[in-house]
């Protein structure tokens, strides 16, 4: 590893399992104090900061449920009781699409996928930028959103929704806080095996059909993602600010075939 990260901290949300995860553990290879946040996966938590320990670096746990305003408060105040400083947020945690048209969709539901994904980017943005303003500025955002920012479905307004807000979030943000030479930007994935596509990672005759949509025949490991994480957290991107890089296998360019 090149160190690229070294005498930083992030904090980032969702990283007991998943893209989060793998960024988590990158990150500390790369020379980062990590911030390591769960909602209920305590033994996946303890893992990845038993990864990041591994690799030479500091990690604390954290829990809460970042659609609960105060909760994120106190993740922030106890993350900066043990380091003092954060350098790097990203924006992991989140839910994915339910499934259900929204002639069907109830209220309850909606508000589980807004508050979720974009209330909590919203409220963890928030706490960081106000911590950045106050310690010189600078500091990097990462949001981790989807393809779906921009590519809709059927049954999957609230996801949708979500993470089009995010995209829209993320460009304001990143317009107030330049004066203060802080960056942000989101990552949006295709199809990863994470979680979320836990059936694709355990069915193999599944997983071949859903990947024959995407060009390059097949499903992103955490860990590409993570990689690029790592680019956007550095100092190489300190010149790129409100920008989503796709990272799909070209499964966008597809959508529009055939038309």
């Amino acid at each position: 590893m090149s160190g690229r990260l070294m005498g930083r901290t992030a904090m980032i949300t969702g990283s007991d399992s998943g893209i989060g995860q793998a960024t988590a553990i990158e990150f500390g290879r790369e020379g980062a104090d990590v911030v390591v946040h769960y909602l209920h996966d305590h033994a996946g938590a303890s893992h990845t900061k038993a990864e990041v320990e591994k690799a030479g670096q500091r990690a604390v746990v954290v829990q809460g449920d970042i659609s609960v305003e105060h909760q994120v408060e106190a993740m922030f105040d106890e993350a900066l009781a043990t380091f003092g400083e954060l350098d790097i947020l990203m924006n992991d945690a989140g839910v994915d699409a339910s499934g259900i048209p929204v002639v069907d969709l109830d209220t309850d539901t909606w508000d589980h996928a807004i508050r979720t994904n974009l209330y909590g980017m919203f409220f963890c943005c928030r706490r960081f930028v106000r911590h950045r303003r106050d310690h010189g500025g600078h500091g990097k955002i990462i949001n981790i959103t989807s393809i779906h920012q921009e590519v809709a479905r059927a049954g999957g307004a609230d996801y949708d929704a979500s993470k089009g807000g995010m995209l829209e979030l993320a460009k304001s943000i990143a317009l107030e806080v330049a004066p203060i030479h802080m960056n942000v930007n989101n990552i949006g994935p295709g199809m990863v095996l994470t979680p979320f596509n836990q059936r694709a990672i355990d069915d193999p005759q599944y997983l071949e059909e859903q990947v024959q949509s995407i060009p390059w025949k097949r499903a992103a490991q955490p860990e590409e993602i993570a990689k690029l994480a790592v680019f956007l957290a550095s100092d190489d991107a300190n010149y790129v600010t409100g920008s989503t890089y796709f990272m799909d296998g070209g499964l966008m360019q597809n959508q529009g075939q055939g038309a």
